[in-house]
């Protein structure tokens, strides 16, 4: 079982903890339960690397203050993984009371330390009955299919070095800790998400080692509140034989204030380079003019 308290931090605005930091905790509490298990057996030592979360439930919300208590216990096992359900229970350490916040099963499966693509057996477990094997066998079965129609789905090539395959997008909840005194968001947190955005564009076009050359004049339309989600979104508009062009557009929406609508707030052009592993400019692929 894993304890924590709940801090500002872990919270929005008005004090629910974040879905993220709860299953965070339950993952983690899921890879320890399994790599316990899995190195319970001689031979290579493991680590329980997450496969697939089915439907996580959020029963009730967790408060700032409140403690989480997280227990994780496998239910099933196959020859190479195993599932995991996992509980939250949100105490109220004023009053003692708990409440189940939240429940999930997670699929695992070990890899070795000293191969990271090679899959180790699992050792088995002792089921209580005949039907609570069979009961997980058909889970099993089912997350396995669903697994192997979801990669089938999702593989559609794109063609590389078009502003489609490096184009990018960032999502960003405004927190307390990215303003000012009066709520507003600090310019160079509105500066470091763009430039992460415009470096991912540029390395994913040239799949190298690349940096910031420069930035045109950064526009600041309008202010972004507490509160607020921030969309961040780059893309090629111009390559050099040296050089790649980004444009960068940050977009905002009040999650308190929904009627004002979504607003462009910042805009910007950097510039990066391509560099080697001795940090020398290389060439930049040219961009291919792409009508899908």
């Amino acid at each position: 079982m894993k304890h924590r308290i709940m801090r500002p931090d872990d919270a929005n605005i008005v004090g629910n903890v974040h879905g993220g930091i709860i299953l965070k905790m339950i993952e983690e509490a899921g890879c320890i339960v399994g790599t316990r298990h899995c190195n319970t057996q001689n031979g290579d030592r493991c680590l329980a690397a997450l496969v697939r979360v089915e439907k996580t439930e959020f029963l009730s919300p967790v408060f700032i203050g409140e403690v989480a208590h997280v227990t994780a216990e496998i239910t099933y096992t196959s020859k190479h993984s195993l599932e995991v359900q996992v509980k939250v229970m949100a105490e109220n350490i004023l009053t003692g009371a708990k409440k189940l916040a939240n429940k999930a099963a997670l699929w695992y499966v070990p890899c070795s330390l000293q191969n990271v693509d090679k899959i180790t057996e699992v050792p088995p477990i002792k089921y209580a009955s005949a039907e609570q094997e069979e009961e997980g066998r058909k889970r099993y079965e089912a997350q396995k299919m669903e697994r192997l129609e979801t990669k089938a789905r999702i593989e559609e090539v794109v063609s590389p070095h078009t502003v489609g395959f490096s184009q990018s997008s960032l999502i960003h909840l405004v927190g307390p800790s990215d303003c000012t005194l009066h709520d507003y968001v600090h310019g160079g947190v509105t500066m470091k998400l763009m430039d992460e955005v415009a470096g991912i564009v540029a390395a994913r076009h040239c799949n190298t080692n690349v940096v910031t050359a420069s930035v045109d004049a950064i526009n600041f339309h309008r202010k972004i509140k507490k509160g607020c989600v921030v969309t961040v979104t780059g893309r090629l508009t111009f390559v050099s034989n040296k050089s790649m062009e980004i444009e960068v557009l940050v977009d905002a929406t009040s999650l308190v204030e929904a009627e004002k609508g979504k607003y462009r707030a910042v805009s910007a052009f950097f510039t990066f380079i391509s560099l080697d592993k001795d940090n020398k400019p290389l060439p930049v692929p040219p961009l291919k003019v792409s009508t899908i």
